[in-house]
């Protein structure tokens, strides 16, 4: 028989409800004594009715299909009055609030069907006010009170193993883990929740919840054999998310500072809780300096402040930044750093076209292959090795694209212009005088003798140059 029954026929005024009555935990039912009396009535009039002289006292006709079911008709209750809704196998009924008294809340469904909810349920801010409508789930009918015990929806209830029912919501605590998922206890009997149900989303170590107390839905309970009790968390967790969504909507914008936890790692970047929703903390957004692996900077499980930098609701990304909390050193450093300044700076990186020097923590600025010397230079490592301290000079400092210029070459000393060819000195051209270099030397004649016979040779090979001499053999 149902739990749910209805408590009278027209014209049968509830009695007044006793506290022991309104509380009480058995899950047995019996019927009211005008449902007894009216059912008894109509079982002897469907037993004495027939044709012919009246039955014998020891001796009654078969009663009529019928008369047969108008009897069963009045041994079953009435069916409930007003808008029914069955959720998880539990009934949602919305009824009128009559009275909030210090210990219990009384609700009207209809025409002499009222309801109790007990008011330890609620808080002072959410207590419901008298005449307002208010949604709440039917646990069972009292006959004897011919009042329906409710509670509010969602709400956690004593777990008794008589009360169990699918679609109930109490608490379990956490014993163990196996392979399948969490192992719990509730109403002193042992319990499973599957793995895919502890969450909306997958976690790897569930070993995390061990010890703890969990809001959970019953989904199966089997009182033969074992007794096994099935429960579930991810619909309760899931109606949470959204109540949180909703409320984060409305009051979280854009540029905001949150608190937050790491909760994955991936290479190009992080994805922090920051409260219900999870944000990217992307790679460049982690630090001013380079960053090479997101590890190196938040590790899973920090908790990091950061900033909102975006919120897309309908694509579900949003973007969280860690640097722009940071001092940026670029700013910072660049106070002291003007142009013309000569700073000492270790070199940090070798390219093509040039090397980059670290003249502050965290401030790199470039000196281009054409100024490392005043010579020409065909590669940057001839004249340069990471790690190398040199001196350099500020060119220029560009704010807006965060370059700094630097020079080596200018700050040492230019080398002096030939007059005569236009071009600067070295230090490698021959400084020395006409009259020195013809000036009769045994090398000198030494060299003659060896023109003379290139000279020959050549002629003799019938080739158009002279044996191959050239200016640089006039050179001692």
């Amino acid at each position: 028989m149902n739990d749910i029954q209805d408590p009278s026929r027209a014209g049968h005024e509830p009695a007044a409800p006793s506290e022991s009555t309104r509380h009480s935990t058995s899950g047995e039912m019996t019927l009211s004594a005008d449902v007894m009396a009216e059912a008894d009535a109509a079982l002897r009039t469907a037993a004495s009715s027939g044709k012919g002289s009246g039955p014998s006292p020891h001796h009654h006709e078969k009663p009529k299909p019928s008369e047969l079911a108008k009897a069963h008709a009045a041994m079953e209750p009435r069916a409930i009055r007003g808008p029914r809704v069955v959720q998880g196998g539990r009934e949602h009924r919305t009824g009128s609030v009559v009275s909030v008294g210090p210990t219990d809340i009384f609700i009207e469904f209809g025409p002499k069907e009222l309801g109790v909810i007990s008011r330890q349920q609620f808080t002072d801010a959410d207590l419901p006010k008298v005449g307002e409508p208010f949604e709440v789930v039917v646990d069972r009918f009292d006959s004897q009170e011919s009042l329906f015990l409710c509670s509010r929806p969602g709400s956690v209830q004593k777990a008794d193993w008589e009360m169990l029912e699918p679609g109930q919501v109490v608490e379990a605590r956490v014993t163990g883990v196996n392979k399948g998922g969490l192992e719990l206890e509730v109403a002193h009997h042992r319990a499973f929740m599957p793995a895919s149900m502890v969450d909306t989303r997958r976690i790897e170590d569930l070993s995390i919840f061990v010890g703890e107390k969990l809001k959970c839905q019953v989904t199966r309970v089997d009182r033969t054999g074992k007794g096994n009790i099935t429960l579930s968390r991810r619909e309760i967790v899931g109606e949470e998310r959204k109540e949180i969504l909703k409320s984060l909507k409305e009051s979280l914008k854009e540029g905001e500072v949150v608190d937050g936890v790491v909760k994955k790692i991936m290479p190009f970047g992080a994805f922090v809780d920051i409260g219900g929703i999870d944000g990217l903390l992307h790679i460049s957004d982690l630090s001013h300096d380079r960053v090479n692996k997101v590890e190196d900077v938040v590790k899973e499980g920090d908790k990091v402040r950061v900033k909102v930098l975006k919120l897309d609701w309908a694509a579900r990304r949003h973007s969280l930044g860690l640097k722009q909390l940071q001092e940026d050193p670029f700013l910072a450093a660049t106070k002291d750093v003007v142009e013309g300044a000569v700073l000492a700076g270790r070199v940090t990186k070798l390219t093509e076209f040039g090397c980059f020097v670290e003249i502050a923590p965290g401030l790199e600025g470039l000196v281009h292959i054409s100024e490392l010397a005043w010579k020409r230079v065909m590669r940057t490592s001839d004249e340069v090795q990471p790690n190398k301290v040199v001196k350099v000079k500020v060119l220029k400092v560009d704010p807006d694209s965060r370059k700094i210029s630097l020079s080596i070459k200018q700050t040492t000393e230019a080398p002096q212009m030939d007059a005569g060819r236009g071009r600067r000195k070295t230090g490698d051209e021959d400084t020395r005088k006409p009259e020195d270099i013809l000036k009769e030397t045994p090398a000198l004649r030494r060299l003659r003798e060896q023109s003379k016979q290139k000279i020959k040779s050549g002629l003799k090979s019938g080739l158009g140059e002279v044996g191959g001499l050239g200016l640089g053999d006039l050179r001692l």
